[in-house]
């Protein structure tokens, strides 16, 4: 799990009540229920109305990814992939098929089994990048529909702080009420840009940098995976693999410093 998105809005919101603990002011005065209702339902409401019913259940779908992240790293993917090469390499292309079954990763899976079956280098390259192409598709879908709320939250704010003026006026002839009242009108803008900043456009962020890895995950699979179909020993799908992978060349760095010293041990 990786919980950047549940720290970094704690300590926002953590800031948040500092700042107010500091002035002198109390949290009570900003936990109003009438502009936050209109501020939260009417920003999600917008947002559905803004695409299609799909899209908001996938943005649903999506939210517990942005908090838990995604599974695995890289190296755990390069493993697996090059623990298929051995298996191919030494008992053949169909031995893949009785590990189809433990495989809990779907595109691995079918990979696997389009392998097993003998399928086409070409088409089964066409079948994984098409499922990449879907998968990218989903994830931008949610982030954007986030993204998209925290567009809308600042001015559904200033629209409540309109109509919170608006009965301000009509008290003009009770001055004693006219400073709680413009207070609490502003409370409705200041949710607006809260909910905006603190929650909506760092989940859709989030979820579209998540998107980023896992598409990159899926390409780099893909290449794998046919390296695997077409026979290449597994130290060169490795090899291959963490050429394409982003943090490859420093670890490459790494091993490469770690070998030196015993190198020149063995020189001695």
């Amino acid at each position: 799990m990786d919980p950047s998105l549940l720290i970094g809005i704690a300590i926002a919101f953590g800031a948040l009540l500092a700042m107010i603990s500091l002035e002198g002011a109390h949290v009570s005065a900003l936990l109003l229920p009438a502009p936050m209702v209109l501020v939260f339902g009417a920003t999600i409401a917008i947002g559905i109305a803004g695409g299609t019913v799909a899209d908001a259940r996938e943005a649903v779908r999506a939210l517990p990814r942005a908090f838990r992240g995604l599974k695995g790293s890289t190296d755990d993917l390069i493993a697996k992939v090059v623990g298929y090469a051995e298996t191919a390499r030494m008992q053949g292309l169909l031995a893949l098929e009785n590990a189809v079954a433990d495989e809990k990763d779907p595109f691995v899976r079918q990979a696997l089994q389009n392998i097993a079956d003998g399928t086409d280098a070409d088409d089964l390259r066409v079948v994984m990048e098409d499922q990449v192409a879907t998968t990218a598709s989903h994830r931008r879908t949610a982030a954007r529909f986030y993204s998209t709320l925290g567009g809308y939250a600042p001015t559904v704010g200033i629209v409540g702080t309109v109509i919170s003026l608006t009965h301000v006026l009509e008290k003009l002839d009770q001055p004693d009420t006219l400073g709680p009242l413009i207070a609490a009108a502003f409370v409705a803008t200041l949710w607006g840009l809260l909910s905006a900043n603190f929650i909506w456009l760092p989940i859709g962020t989030r979820l579209q940098r998540l998107a980023e890895i896992e598409i990159d995950r899926m390409t780099l699979l893909t290449e794998g995976m046919l390296a695997v179909q077409s026979g290449s020993p597994p130290h060169l799908v490795e090899e291959r693999m963490r050429a394409l992978a982003p943090e490859a060349p420093a670890k490459s760095r790494r091993r490469a410093t770690e070998k030196a010293p015993e190198s020149a041990d063995e020189t001695a």
